[in-house]
């Protein structure tokens, strides 16, 4: 089984402080060992010079037959068992060691007569003060790992917070807020030095600047051209009126028609663009307000898709649990009608409408949503490669638009069984009440 870190072991903070601890520890271990191995030897050398020192006035006694100096002796008890056979191998040498009592002893231990001559010095006070050095060798090192901790988490999250910054703009540039900008103080003077992250925070701030000037440009460009377009399209469609009845004029017309369409969509689209436009809010209940929006697409028709030919098709609404809804109804009904109308265009019938509280459904049962505007939402001038019906996309981007604008949130995705689903979920009143389940078709035709 696979280990899983916990989730805040992931930032950069927390990742930076492990490092300083390792790194700290490693230094703190190779240094304390260096000193105590260090004073460790220079405090047996000095021991052992001692001891070998009085080791040489003791022999000198013993072959002058004198009284040996105290604390040696021949086989003193507690000789360590190395240094008594090293020295009944005709050897001298010296080891630290214990007595019989446990005591720390310095030994020292030359042959004499076959016998070993030894002497002993007292090793507490050398023992006490490696063991004191060892501990202030390790208090040092907690004391240093902890203020490199509390100095490395400051610069650390001092650079962290910058990037947090950075980034909370880039998800509001991303949402939508081209006028958030990151304002690194040290990208104002150009004399200053700058770091990498003031760096990327200058690099964002020009990316969005940038973006936002191409997307204003593109705004009064679609604005222009719709509004440039709305006067020849007004004399073009009262000199369509004026042809003789026949096919030709009735293409005429249609096409006439279709750009007229397009037009109101282009300037509908600036307008949500620009985001001038202001709400007008009002308490509906969402039932007859779905309704209203269903009838408002077309001529009346039938919900049977084996009906007679050239019998418009109809939308079935069916209200599970109707809601009181505070929006904006002539938004809420311009979002329904695109969605309707896109479903029975790109879709395929019985196309079904739901109200269920203040959650709005609409099911097609066609080939379902393109795999891009699941993923990615709808895309202006784009449609379903190789549909057979016409469109310019902008339907169910309006829709995306003005759903947005009055607080609602339209999602795409296809159904299990296939079809495409559209679910619009508005935020629901406090006083909302609840209506009898309905469910009836809905005799309205869509484009």
């Amino acid at each position: 089984m696979r280990l899983r870190w916990p989730a805040w072991t992931a930032s950069l903070t927390w990742k930076a402080l492990a490092f300083l601890t390792v790194i700290c520890c490693l230094l703190a271990f190779f240094l304390g060992a260096l000193v105590h191995v260090s004073v460790t030897h220079q405090t047996v050398e000095q021991a052992r010079e001692k001891v070998l020192d009085k080791l040489e006035r003791a022999s000198e006694a013993y072959e002058a037959g004198e009284a040996l100096p105290r604390g040696a002796g021949l086989d003193l008890p507690g000789l360590p068992s190395a240094l008594r056979d090293l020295a009944l191998q005709g050897k001298q040498g010296s080891q630290v060691g214990n007595d019989l009592e446990g005591r720390p002893r310095m030994w020292a231990a030359r042959p004499a007569d076959g016998r070993a001559l030894a002497v002993a010095m007292d090793y507490r006070q050398s023992v006490e003060t490696i063991t004191g050095l060892d501990r202030a060798i390790i208090g040092s090192s907690v004391l240093a790992i902890g203020a490199t901790l509390l100095v490395g988490a400051f610069a650390v999250t001092r650079v962290t917070r910058r990037l947090h910054q950075t980034a909370r703009v880039a998800r509001r540039i991303g949402a939508g807020d081209l006028d958030a900008r990151v304002n690194d103080p040290r990208n104002r003077d150009p004399a200053r030095h700058q770091d990498e992250v003031s760096t990327v925070s200058g690099a964002l701030d020009t990316m969005a600047g940038t973006l936002q000037g191409k997307l204003l440009s593109e705004q009064r460009f679609t604005a222009d051209v719709a509004h440039e377009l709305r006067t020849p399209l007004t004399g073009l469609t009262a000199a369509a009126e004026l042809l003789p009845p026949g096919r030709p004029s009735e293409l005429v017309r249609d096409r006439v028609a279709t750009l007229r369409r397009l037009t109101e969509d282009l300037l509908e689209i600036s307008r949500l663009d620009s985001g001038n436009e202001r709400l007008q809010l009002d308490v509906h209940p969402l039932g007859p307000l779905a309704e209203r929006a269903v009838r408002g697409t077309g001529a009346t028709g039938t919900a049977d898709p084996a009906s007679a030919p050239g019998t418009a098709p109809a939308t079935e609404v069916r209200i599970v649990r109707d809601a009181h809804v505070e929006t904006d109804r002539r938004r809420l009904e311009r979002v329904l009608g695109n969605l309707v109308a896109n479903a029975h265009k790109h879709g395929r019938a019985p196309v079904l409408l739901t109200v269920e509280g203040p959650v709005v459904t609409v099911r097609d049962h066609g080939d379902g949503y393109p795999a891009y505007l699941v993923e990615h939402g709808p895309q202006r001038f784009r449609t379903e490669a190789g549909g057979s019906k016409g469109g310019h996309g902008l339907g169910l981007t309006i829709a995306l638009g003005q759903a947005e604008a009055i607080g609602a949130r339209l999602t795409f995705h296809n159904a299990p069984g296939g079809g495409a689903v559209a679910t619009l979920a508005l935020p629901e009143y406090g006083g909302s009440t609840t209506c009898p389940v309905e469910s009836r078709p809905e005799k309205s035709n869509t484009k």
